[in-house]
């Protein structure tokens, strides 16, 4: 057993924390902006409540963040109630959020600074997976580190792999948003096609998706999406956000990717129709508008 801290119980950090108490077996003590989010999390899993990021890391071996964005990550490590002013010497900081690989490598070294580690760590397979205890998580950072923080970081996972130094967990987040960007908007625009065609969508996909067009998209969204539901997961405010920091690490490595800034712009035009908070296989909505 380890004493740890959850920073943000958010709909992913909410179940995770949850599976770092009841599976793993740990002393946990969370932290969230909204206090009655918290409580209810201590009400429901047991634990302790800090009444800050830095109340709440004090004791902590490991003090896992899931956050926002940048500048939330920020305000909860570097802050001045942020973690890293009470984190001991030798804990572990692990950062689940998806954020830029420029501010993993921030917080490694602010981490350094204070005695302690770091390892950015972002994680997919969206709110399912958070609350199955499924997910897959990609980390950056030290072997040593991940070593220590690897059988801690199971009890919420599946898959859990070290990608290189500090920062590439994120880039590999970004490379898994590519991927999940072009998978998606090729499936809106083939159930788009297939009902036009007058086809049974239904029939179709039972046949194709056992074939190379298969994916997780088709097998979990297809039949909400011909329903034209779109309350199912990882929202379009999100998918946006995640895609801008893709788009800003490609004007700096070089990468060439016409294919993202497309869907990062159709994204766009769903949240002109009212979708902020449909998730993403909301792209077929644009399509029938």
């Amino acid at each position: 057993m380890a004493r740890v801290t959850f920073i943000g119980l958010g709909v992913m950090g909410y179940p995770m924390a949850g599976h770092l108490k009841v599976k793993g077996g740990h002393d946990v003590t969370v932290y969230n902006r909204t206090t009655a989010k918290a409580e209810q999390w201590v009400q429901q899993f047991g634990g302790a409540l800090g009444r800050t990021p830095a109340e709440a890391a004090a004791q902590a071996d490991f003090v896992f963040t899931c956050v926002g964005n940048d500048d939330d990550l920020r305000a909860v490590t570097t802050g001045p109630d942020g973690v890293l002013a009470s984190m001991k010497a030798g804990a572990v900081l692990i950062d689940n959020t998806t954020a830029s690989a420029d501010v993993a490598r921030e917080l490694y070294a602010a981490a350094k600074a204070q005695g302690c580690d770091f390892l950015d760590a972002p994680v997919s397979g969206g709110q399912a997976g958070a609350e199955n205890g499924v997910l897959t998580v990609m980390a950056g950072g030290d072997p040593d580190v991940f070593g220590k923080a690897r059988p801690i970081i199971d009890a919420y996972a599946r898959m859990v792999g070290l990608m290189g130094p500090v920062g590439s967990g994120q880039l590999t987040k970004m490379m898994n948003q590519i991927c999940i960007a072009g998978i998606v908007q090729g499936l809106a625009e083939a159930v788009h096609f297939g009902k036009q065609a007058g086809l049974d969508i239904e029939k179709v996909v039972d046949v194709i998706s056992k074939g190379a067009a298969g994916s997780w998209q088709m097998e979990n969204r297809h039949k909400t999406m011909a329903q034209g539901k779109y309350d199912f997961g990882f929202a379009v405010d999100w998918m946006r956000k995640d895609l801008g920091i893709v788009l800003a690490e490609a004007k700096t490595n070089g990468a060439s990717l016409p294919l993202t800034a497309l869907v990062d712009q159709f994204y766009a035009d769903v949240q002109k129709m009212g979708g902020s908070r449909w998730d993403t296989s909301s792209l077929l909505a644009r399509l029938e508008k």
